[in-house]
Parts: C-alpha cells; sequence; structure tokens
C-alpha cells in the first residue's frame, strides 16, 4: 500500500518533462505541462487534478493520436474516461509503469 496520494503519483509521472515544457498550474490540485511545439498556439501536453470523486490524468497526446493506446492493459483501459483522461482514486489502482511508458510516448510523438 503506498504513502503516496494519487495526486502526487500523477503530477510526479508528469514533473519529468517539465524542464522542456511550460508549467501552467503547480497546485496542491493541479498540475498543467503546456507544450510549446503547436502551431498555432501552445497547447495542454498533461494535467494531474484532483476531482471531488477521483484524479484525474489528462494526456493530449493519446486524444490526437489514439494509436499511442495500442496495448495497453485492460486495467487501465477501465480507469479511461472518454478519449484521454484517466481517474483513480486510490494511489494502488495506478499502474505507473505502464503510465511512465504511454507519457514517454506521448511526448516522443510531439
Amino acid at each position: 500500500m503506498s504513502n503516496e496520494s494519487p495526486f502526487a503519483i500523477l503530477s510526479g509521472l508528469l514533473r519529468p518533462y517539465a524542464p522542456q515544457m511550460t508549467v501552467k498550474a503547480d497546485t496542491g490540485e493541479t498540475y498543467l505541462l503546456e507544450e510549446e511545439r503547436s502551431e498555432p498556439k501552445p497547447q495542454m501536453f498533461g494535467k494531474a487534478q484532483i476531482g471531488k470523486r477521483y484524479t484525474s490524468l489528462h494526456l493530449m497526446g493519446v486524444y490526437c493520436r489514439p494509436e499511442l493506446l495500442d496495448g495497453m492493459s485492460d486495467a487501465l483501459r477501465k480507469r479511461m474516461q472518454g478519449k484521454s483522461c484517466f481517474n483513480f482514486t486510490k494511489a494502488e489502482q495506478i499502474p505507473r509503469a505502464e503510465l511512465e511508458r504511454l507519457i514517454r510516448r506521448c511526448y516522443e510523438s510531439l
């Protein structure tokens, strides 16, 4: 059982990409990275956010390139809401290694 909160885990998965991006929000409830290579204006890369019932991870890369989800585990697919959002209520539900790979693939696809 992890002592880390879901938000700490999810925002921690995004933080390694901060040096290459712009941190648009870094509060106790929202961590938002924006990538600046998009034309005509920057767009969201990823966001971890605490909601009323769960903590969410939004990855715009999978919205724009759904093929990045190929091979996704059933466990992670069950956490998916819409096209680019993953919801978690407990730290134990978060497949860290799989999300690390997915975030890396999103970054590499920019």
